[in-house]
């Protein structure tokens, strides 16, 4: 693989960041990859696990002569990120993101950038409960989906991200930044939310015990638990940013689930059996399309499902 970006700056140094530093390395793409991170403790550990070529203690040492520059921090975070390198930023650079929104951190990122560098907002839709330096891999990326914003840039600095997301083992797809806000919401934002709502839940029936919750959890309530496992600082940063979308998707769930309460009230089955039909084929899909597999368990059985 051809080498794309001389110097890629990572800012931020958690699951994405570093999966994005293994999966550069893995296919040749990135001369020199530069990180840093806010904590001293977790630049240490990236110094100590090494999958970088220089740790720095500021962005703006990151970012020097970098012509790909990655904010890989908390939506809430990268304003202050932004305003703090836009100066710095060498003329042709790429600045891009990681974050679950899009019309927020444009409008968070951009009035800090200068004319004469891209910015191409990014969100890979791939993850794991886990977050941090220890938890990135090169495989993270393998045959899921990065959703590109490119707001306005230039198309050859476009296709130069599109052709690192691909050599990372990414499918791209371009989109505007409200259609993904509105998409992510359905896909991921809501069900976290209803995730976080389950396992809150349980955890204040007075009537089921701790014990039984842990002992007894059936395979529904542990996906609940491993969504709500996934970095607070994130999704609250996600829900606040994203707040319209996930308002109107959760007032379209809210009346469905009035729907079904109305048919178990009723015992109308027939109502029932046909949602869950409609709503297995969905499912079917998901597995046709590579993104999930039919195995026992859902697959999840390997070190980094």
């Amino acid at each position: 693989m051809t080498v794309l970006y001389n110097r890629v700056a990572l800012i931020g140094l958690g699951l994405i960041a570093s999966s994005m530093a293994h999966a550069m390395r893995r296919a040749g793409l990135a001369g020199e990859i530069v990180g840093t991170a806010r904590s001293a403790e977790t630049r240490e550990i990236a110094r100590d696990l090494g999958f970088c070529d220089r740790i720095v203690d500021t962005a703006s040492e990151a970012i020097d002569g970098a012509d790909l520059v990655v904010l890989a921090v908390p939506v809430g975070a990268m304003g202050a990120v932004a305003a703090e390198i836009g100066a710095h930023l060498q003329p042709g650079a790429t600045v891009t993101d990681v974050g679950s929104v899009k019309r927020a951190v444009i409008e968070a990122v951009a009035p800090h950038l200068p004319d004469h560098v891209h910015f191409i907002p990014g969100h890979p839709l791939a993850g794991t409960e886990h977050s941090g330096p220890r938890s990135g891999f090169a495989e993270l990326f393998d045959n899921r989906w990065c959703i590109l914003v490119p707001n306005g840039t230039d198309t050859p600095a476009t296709e130069r991200l599109i052709a690192l997301w691909k050599g990372m083992g990414s499918n791209v797809e371009v989109m505007d930044a409200d259609h993904h806000d509105l998409v992510l919401s359905v896909t991921s934002h809501t069900p976290h939310l209803i995730a976080y709502t389950m396992v809150g839940v349980a955890d204040d029936l007075s009537r089921v015990t701790d014990s039984e919750v842990i002992k007894y959890s059936a395979a529904g309530f542990r996906d609940f638990t491993r969504i709500a496992a996934s970095d607070p600082t994130m999704w609250r940063d996600v829900f606040l940013a994203n707040k319209d979308a996930t308002l109107e998707i959760l007032g379209r769930f809210t009346e469905e689930l009035f729907a079904l309460q109305r048919a178990i009230r009723t015992g109308d089955g027939e109502v029932l059996f046909d949602y869950f039909t409609r709503t297995r084929a969905i499912r079917r899909g998901i597995i046709e399309a590579g993104q999930d597999t039919d195995a026992p368990d859902f697959g999840r059985t390997g070190k980094h499902d």
